[in-house]
């Protein structure tokens, strides 16, 4: 992910949980929750949630994978 979208990442959080916990949010903004779901993310499917949401704009994102 960093590799095709480090330029636009100021941050990168890495926030330790329990229990299988996994949740992906920029800035804040969820946009991916296992508990939610009910689900792993699919192949490629957390990369395409976060692009999305760095182009919507072009200011310095962080990006925090729980």
């Amino acid at each position: 992910m960093l590799s095709e979208q480090g330029r636009k990442v100021d941050e990168l959080v890495l926030i330790p949980s329990t229990g299988s916990v996994l949740e992906i949010s920029v800035n804040d903004e969820l946009l991916f929750s296992k508990k939610a779901l009910k689900r792993y993310p699919e192949k490629g499917e957390v990369e395409e949630l976060v692009g999305e949401r760095l182009v919507e704009k072009e200011d310095k994102k962080t990006v925090s994978l729980f």
